[in-house]
């Protein structure tokens, strides 16, 4: 029923649900000491399967691969502050800025082309999400710049995905985030280090399993298909949150919610079907 790049996504985004719930589930830990941990074990994981795939973990593209680790750092970092200091479903809500920022970068980045009507399925997504989430006055200006400049970041990240396409194993440009950031976050948590005790280590280790196959499954979807036609399925990842933040945290929301759900996943499905079309009909593409 749908594509590989379609269900890799998919993957991804529950993947990335349970992450957020265990970051959630630590705010006393710094969140670049989080990463730090994440890192840890992404490396090894990665390490491990190239090895056994005698698959070379450098690469050959280099300056991209190092500038992919480099943005995914950056943005990581960004969110999970977020997610620490505001609600689950506001924190991905604002997150939810990135697949139109990869959109509209992706228009320079990688020449990608994007044709009007998907324009009109992202603005029905997101107007989804505005209407899930209402006007949230718990949330600071600071905390606000912080969440839209890592999910613009991550815009950058994912194109550099997509431009990296079928070159390199998927597992090499996962394995580039944790080489990049382990430095950083290990120097920081030198000094700002936090002891995790019981259940934290639990925690952060699923952490880590969580954000590795929800890198592994993304990093696949930008390779396979164009960014156009995958990067709104993270909006999906709105139901995951709210269900998640409600049963987990007791974070309530309203029944007009279930509207803003709809348009979420009218939005989705629309651009899935124009973009499947598309491809099947050479000549609906020229149009």
């Amino acid at each position: 029923m749908f594509s590989k790049g379609v269900q890799y996504m998919l993957l991804s985004t529950f993947f990335f649900a349970l992450m957020n719930v265990c970051v959630k589930l630590v705010p006393h830990i710094p969140a670049v000491e989080i990463i730090f941990f994440r890192s840890v074990i992404s490396m090894v994981m990665s390490y491990a399967v190239l090895r056994r795939q005698n698959v070379h973990i450098w690469g050959t593209h280099k300056g991209l691969l190092i500038t992919r680790g480099i943005t995914g750092a950056i943005a990581l970092i960004l969110y999970f502050t977020t997610l620490q200091n505001i609600p689950l479903a506001t924190a991905v809500t604002i997150q939810y800025l990135a697949p139109i920022f990869t959109t509209i970068l992706g228009i320079f980045i990688v020449k990608e082309k994007v044709k009007p009507w998907q324009w009109l399925f992202f603005l029905v997504s997101f107007a989804g999400i505005l209407v899930i989430e209402g006007v949230d006055t718990r949330i600071s200006p600071f905390y606000l710049t912080v969440g839209v400049a890592g999910a613009a970041i991550s815009g950058i990240s994912y194109n550099i995905i997509r431009k990296l396409n079928t070159r390199e194993h998927p597992l090499v440009i996962v394995f580039y985030f944790p080489m990049v950031a382990l430095p950083f976050s290990g120097v920081y948590s030198l000094f700002e280090w936090v002891q995790p005790a019981g259940w934290d280590w639990a925690i952060l280790l699923l952490v880590g399993i969580f954000t590795q196959l929800a890198q592994y499954y993304m990093t696949m979807s930008y390779q396979t298909e164009e960014l156009s036609k995958v990067a709104n399925l993270n909006y999906i990842g709105i139901f995951y949150a709210l269900g998640l933040g409600f049963f987990m945290f007791g974070e309530a929301f309203t029944f007009g919610s279930y509207a803003g759900m709809a348009l979420v996943l009218v939005g989705v499905i629309l651009n899935i079907r124009y973009k499947s079309r598309l491809d099947k009909s050479p000549q609906t593409a020229a149009e």
